[in-house]
Protein backbone atom coordinates (compact mmCIF):
# COMPACT_ATOMS: atom_id res chain seq x y z
CA UNK A 1 0.00 0.00 0.00
CA UNK A 2 1.11 3.75 -0.55
CA UNK A 3 0.83 7.33 -0.67
CA UNK A 4 -1.60 8.30 -3.22
CA UNK A 5 -3.05 11.61 -1.86
CA UNK A 6 -2.04 13.94 0.53
CA UNK A 7 -4.83 17.40 0.76
CA UNK A 8 -4.54 20.62 3.03
CA UNK A 9 -7.46 22.87 3.14
CA UNK A 10 -5.90 26.18 5.07
CA UNK A 11 -9.40 27.10 5.59
CA UNK A 12 -12.03 25.31 7.00
CA UNK A 13 -14.36 24.51 4.12
CA UNK A 14 -13.13 25.74 1.65
CA UNK A 15 -11.29 24.83 -1.38
CA UNK A 16 -7.84 21.85 -0.64
CA UNK A 17 -4.07 22.36 -1.77
CA UNK A 18 -2.63 19.35 -3.10
CA UNK A 19 0.79 19.05 -2.74
CA UNK A 20 3.57 16.45 -2.91
CA UNK A 21 4.80 16.72 0.66
CA UNK A 22 3.28 17.91 3.55
CA UNK A 23 5.01 18.08 7.34
CA UNK A 24 3.05 16.46 9.87
CA UNK A 25 2.30 18.72 13.63
CA UNK A 26 0.43 16.60 16.49
CA UNK A 27 -2.54 18.81 14.95
CA UNK A 28 -2.79 17.96 11.93
CA UNK A 29 -0.99 18.72 8.54
CA UNK A 30 1.06 21.63 8.35
CA UNK A 31 -1.22 24.53 7.36
CA UNK A 32 -4.20 22.53 7.90
CA UNK A 33 -7.03 24.24 8.72
CA UNK A 34 -6.10 26.88 11.24
CA UNK A 35 -8.20 29.82 9.34
CA UNK A 36 -12.28 29.46 9.65
CA UNK A 37 -14.99 31.28 9.28
CA UNK A 38 -17.54 32.24 12.20
CA UNK A 39 -20.88 33.39 12.38
CA UNK A 40 -22.07 35.81 14.61
CA UNK A 41 -22.19 33.77 17.95
CA UNK A 42 -18.75 31.94 16.97
CA UNK A 43 -19.65 28.89 15.56
CA UNK A 44 -17.82 27.54 12.90
CA UNK A 45 -19.74 27.70 9.08
CA UNK A 46 -18.96 25.44 6.14
CA UNK A 47 -20.46 24.26 3.32
CA UNK A 48 -23.20 22.27 5.37
CA UNK A 49 -24.90 25.70 5.60
CA UNK A 50 -23.17 27.19 3.01
CA UNK A 51 -21.54 25.56 0.13
CA UNK A 52 -20.02 28.68 -1.59
CA UNK A 53 -17.03 28.04 0.42
CA UNK A 54 -15.48 25.45 -1.47
CA UNK A 55 -15.71 27.57 -4.16
CA UNK A 56 -12.93 29.98 -2.66
CA UNK A 57 -9.54 28.68 -3.44
CA UNK A 58 -7.42 29.66 -0.48
CA UNK A 59 -3.59 29.59 -0.60
CA UNK A 60 -0.21 30.29 1.86
CA UNK A 61 2.10 31.99 1.39
CA UNK A 62 5.92 31.28 2.77
CA UNK A 63 5.69 34.22 5.94
CA UNK A 64 2.32 32.50 6.68
CA UNK A 65 -0.10 34.89 4.61
CA UNK A 66 -3.20 33.83 3.60
CA UNK A 67 -4.72 34.58 0.06
CA UNK A 68 -7.75 33.80 -1.25
CA UNK A 69 -8.92 34.07 -4.63
CA UNK A 70 -12.76 34.24 -5.53
CA UNK A 71 -14.44 32.69 -8.64
CA UNK A 72 -14.29 35.97 -10.01
CA UNK A 73 -10.76 36.39 -10.01
CA UNK A 74 -11.13 39.21 -6.63
CA UNK A 75 -8.00 38.08 -4.55
CA UNK A 76 -6.66 39.24 -0.71
CA UNK A 77 -4.06 38.62 1.22
CA UNK A 78 -4.33 38.29 4.69
CA UNK A 79 -1.69 38.49 7.14
CA UNK A 80 -2.09 35.82 9.80
CA UNK A 81 -3.14 37.61 12.89
CA UNK A 82 -1.81 36.89 16.23
CA UNK A 83 -2.02 37.43 20.21
CA UNK A 84 1.35 38.55 20.58
CA UNK A 85 0.66 41.24 17.54
CA UNK A 86 -2.05 42.72 19.41
CA UNK A 87 -4.60 41.23 17.63
CA UNK A 88 -8.01 40.74 18.95
CA UNK A 89 -9.28 37.50 19.65
CA UNK A 90 -13.02 35.79 19.41
CA UNK A 91 -14.72 33.08 21.43
CA UNK A 92 -15.21 31.11 18.80
CA UNK A 93 -16.85 27.23 18.49
CA UNK A 94 -16.36 23.99 16.64
CA UNK A 95 -18.77 20.87 17.45
CA UNK A 96 -19.49 22.16 21.01
CA UNK A 97 -16.10 22.76 21.71
CA UNK A 98 -15.13 26.57 22.42
CA UNK A 99 -11.72 27.85 22.39
CA UNK A 100 -10.04 31.53 21.58
CA UNK A 101 -8.88 32.16 17.82
CA UNK A 102 -7.04 35.54 16.56
CA UNK A 103 -9.47 37.78 14.31
CA UNK A 104 -8.30 38.94 10.82
CA UNK A 105 -8.48 42.45 9.89
CA UNK A 106 -11.43 44.14 9.31
CA UNK A 107 -10.52 44.23 5.30
CA UNK A 108 -10.87 40.53 5.14
CA UNK A 109 -14.10 40.73 7.11
CA UNK A 110 -15.71 43.02 4.11
CA UNK A 111 -14.25 40.67 1.36
CA UNK A 112 -15.50 37.49 3.00
CA UNK A 113 -19.30 39.53 3.42
CA UNK A 114 -19.26 40.52 -0.40
CA UNK A 115 -17.98 36.64 -1.53
CA UNK A 116 -20.08 34.45 1.22
CA UNK A 117 -22.08 36.14 3.97
CA UNK A 118 -21.81 37.71 6.89
CA UNK A 119 -18.83 35.81 8.62
CA UNK A 120 -15.68 36.46 10.86
CA UNK A 121 -12.35 35.23 9.65
CA UNK A 122 -10.59 33.61 12.44
CA UNK A 123 -7.31 31.96 13.10
CA UNK A 124 -5.91 29.38 15.54
CA UNK A 125 -3.10 31.12 17.00
CA UNK A 126 -2.65 28.29 19.49
CA UNK A 127 -2.46 25.05 17.77
CA UNK A 128 -2.77 23.70 21.18
CA UNK A 129 -6.05 25.53 22.21
CA UNK A 130 -8.43 22.58 21.36
CA UNK A 131 -8.35 18.99 22.22
CA UNK A 132 -9.82 16.12 20.09
CA UNK A 133 -12.53 14.09 21.72
CA UNK A 134 -11.35 12.58 25.17
CA UNK A 135 -13.32 9.45 23.96
CA UNK A 136 -11.04 8.85 21.14
CA UNK A 137 -8.09 10.41 21.96
CA UNK A 138 -5.63 11.04 25.01
CA UNK A 139 -5.66 13.81 27.28
CA UNK A 140 -2.64 16.03 25.19
CA UNK A 141 -4.14 15.11 21.87
CA UNK A 142 -5.02 18.38 20.04
CA UNK A 143 -6.59 19.41 16.89
CA UNK A 144 -7.17 21.98 14.26
CA UNK A 145 -10.24 23.75 13.58
CA UNK A 146 -10.81 20.27 11.47
CA UNK A 147 -14.36 18.81 12.58
CA UNK A 148 -13.11 16.34 15.00
CA UNK A 149 -9.27 14.84 14.27
CA UNK A 150 -6.00 15.57 13.56
CA UNK A 151 -6.58 13.49 10.21
CA UNK A 152 -8.79 11.89 7.84
CA UNK A 153 -8.17 8.74 5.77
CA UNK A 154 -9.66 7.38 2.68
CA UNK A 155 -8.96 4.26 0.55
CA UNK A 156 -9.11 4.44 -3.55
CA UNK A 157 -10.41 0.83 -3.18
CA UNK A 158 -13.27 2.21 -0.84
CA UNK A 159 -14.17 4.60 -3.11
CA UNK A 160 -13.94 2.26 -5.94
CA UNK A 161 -16.19 -0.13 -3.41
CA UNK A 162 -18.79 2.63 -3.79
CA UNK A 163 -18.73 3.66 -6.69
CA UNK A 164 -20.03 0.11 -7.90
CA UNK A 165 -22.79 -0.10 -5.14
CA UNK A 166 -24.12 3.58 -6.11
CA UNK A 167 -23.90 2.09 -10.04
CA UNK A 168 -26.52 -0.84 -8.79
CA UNK A 169 -28.55 1.30 -6.93
CA UNK A 170 -29.30 3.82 -9.96
CA UNK A 171 -29.06 1.14 -13.15
CA UNK A 172 -30.47 4.06 -15.69
CA UNK A 173 -27.04 5.69 -14.59
CA UNK A 174 -24.97 7.79 -11.89
CA UNK A 175 -22.16 9.45 -11.80
CA UNK A 176 -19.06 8.68 -10.50
CA UNK A 177 -17.73 10.38 -7.06
CA UNK A 178 -14.21 11.38 -6.71
CA UNK A 179 -12.88 11.01 -3.70
CA UNK A 180 -12.39 15.14 -3.39
CA UNK A 181 -16.15 14.79 -2.15
CA UNK A 182 -14.57 13.29 1.42
CA UNK A 183 -12.04 16.09 1.54
CA UNK A 184 -9.79 13.60 3.55
CA UNK A 185 -6.27 14.40 4.41
CA UNK A 186 -4.39 11.48 3.43
CA UNK A 187 -5.30 8.70 0.70
CA UNK A 188 -4.26 5.57 0.20
CA UNK A 189 -4.21 3.07 -2.65
CA UNK A 190 -2.77 -0.95 -3.17
CA UNK A 191 -5.21 -1.57 -0.30
CA UNK A 192 -8.99 -4.10 -0.02
CA UNK A 193 -12.41 -2.18 0.02
CA UNK A 194 -13.58 -1.43 3.71
CA UNK A 195 -10.00 -2.56 5.03
CA UNK A 196 -9.28 0.98 6.62
CA UNK A 197 -12.30 0.21 8.56
CA UNK A 198 -10.28 -2.75 10.83
CA UNK A 199 -6.91 -0.76 10.97
CA UNK A 200 -5.86 0.30 14.64
CA UNK A 201 -2.73 1.85 14.08
CA UNK A 202 -0.57 2.73 10.42
CA UNK A 203 2.77 3.69 9.46
CA UNK A 204 2.56 6.72 6.73
CA UNK A 205 6.61 6.66 5.43
CA UNK A 206 8.33 7.78 8.86
CA UNK A 207 5.13 8.46 10.89
CA UNK A 208 2.73 6.33 12.76
CA UNK A 209 -0.82 7.29 13.75
CA UNK A 210 -3.65 6.05 15.84
CA UNK A 211 -6.91 5.22 13.86
CA UNK A 212 -9.32 6.23 15.95
CA UNK A 213 -13.07 6.19 14.86
CA UNK A 214 -14.59 5.73 11.62
CA UNK A 215 -15.99 9.03 9.82
CA UNK A 216 -19.58 9.76 9.87
CA UNK A 217 -20.69 11.38 6.78
CA UNK A 218 -22.82 14.60 6.16
CA UNK A 219 -24.34 16.46 3.27
CA UNK A 220 -21.07 17.98 1.69
CA UNK A 221 -20.22 14.88 0.17
CA UNK A 222 -23.41 15.77 -2.03
CA UNK A 223 -21.48 18.65 -2.99
CA UNK A 224 -19.79 19.31 -6.05
CA UNK A 225 -16.15 20.52 -4.89
CA UNK A 226 -15.39 22.05 -8.80
CA UNK A 227 -19.10 23.82 -9.14
CA UNK A 228 -20.41 24.22 -5.40
CA UNK A 229 -23.49 22.27 -6.78
CA UNK A 230 -25.61 19.81 -4.37
CA UNK A 231 -25.44 16.56 -6.47
CA UNK A 232 -28.53 15.08 -4.67
CA UNK A 233 -29.09 11.92 -2.20
CA UNK A 234 -25.41 10.42 -3.02
CA UNK A 235 -23.17 8.73 -1.44
CA UNK A 236 -25.20 9.58 1.69
CA UNK A 237 -28.50 7.06 0.74
CA UNK A 238 -26.21 4.35 -0.47
CA UNK A 239 -23.48 4.47 2.95
CA UNK A 240 -26.45 4.54 4.90
CA UNK A 241 -27.83 0.81 3.34
CA UNK A 242 -24.42 -0.84 2.93
CA UNK A 243 -22.15 0.95 4.91
CA UNK A 244 -22.90 2.43 8.41
CA UNK A 245 -20.53 2.15 11.56
CA UNK A 246 -21.48 3.76 14.86
CA UNK A 247 -24.98 4.09 13.75
CA UNK A 248 -23.67 6.89 10.90
CA UNK A 249 -23.18 6.72 7.16
CA UNK A 250 -19.27 5.98 7.01
CA UNK A 251 -16.59 6.59 5.13
CA UNK A 252 -12.93 6.64 6.24
CA UNK A 253 -11.18 6.96 9.31
CA UNK A 254 -9.54 9.62 11.88
CA UNK A 255 -6.56 9.40 12.58
CA UNK A 256 -3.99 11.04 15.21
CA UNK A 257 -0.04 10.84 14.73
CA UNK A 258 2.11 9.97 17.70
CA UNK A 259 5.12 11.35 18.12
CA UNK A 260 8.22 9.51 17.39
CA UNK A 261 10.46 8.13 19.96
CA UNK A 262 13.95 11.25 19.92
CA UNK A 263 11.91 13.96 17.96
CA UNK A 264 11.06 17.13 19.65
CA UNK A 265 9.18 19.91 18.48
CA UNK A 266 6.38 20.51 15.98
CA UNK A 267 7.56 18.59 13.61
CA UNK A 268 6.63 14.86 13.37
CA UNK A 269 7.70 13.65 10.28
CA UNK A 270 7.14 14.28 6.45
CA UNK A 271 4.54 12.42 4.45
CA UNK A 272 5.74 12.42 0.47
CA UNK A 273 3.40 10.82 -2.37
CA UNK A 274 4.52 7.25 -2.95
CA UNK A 275 5.07 6.51 0.83
CA UNK A 276 4.58 3.30 1.73
CA UNK A 277 1.49 2.53 4.06
CA UNK A 278 2.00 -0.23 6.81
CA UNK A 279 -0.77 -1.82 9.02
CA UNK A 280 1.12 -2.38 12.29
CA UNK A 281 -1.90 -3.43 14.63
CA UNK A 282 -5.97 -4.09 12.99
CA UNK A 283 -8.70 -6.13 14.46
CA UNK A 284 -11.11 -3.00 14.73
CA UNK A 285 -14.46 -3.80 15.25
CA UNK A 286 -16.86 -0.93 14.33
CA UNK A 287 -20.93 -1.58 15.36
CA UNK A 288 -23.33 -0.45 12.78
CA UNK A 289 -25.67 0.82 15.15
CA UNK A 290 -24.69 2.75 18.63
CA UNK A 291 -20.91 3.53 19.98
Amino acid sequence: MHLTGLHVYPVKSMYRLSPESAVVHPWGLAGDRRWMLADSTGRFVSQRENPALGQIRAGLLPDGVLTLTAPDGSRIEVPAPAVASGDALADVEVWGTRFHAAQAAEEAHRWIAEHLGDYRLVHLDDPRARPVDPEYGAADDRVSMADGFPLLLTTTASLDRLNELIAAEHPDGHETLPMERFRPSVVVGGAEPWAEDTWRRIRIGSVTFKVVKPCGRCVVTTTDQETGERRGKEPLRTLAKHHRLMNKAAFGQNLIPERPAGVEGDALGTLRLGDEVEVLEDGAHWPAGGR
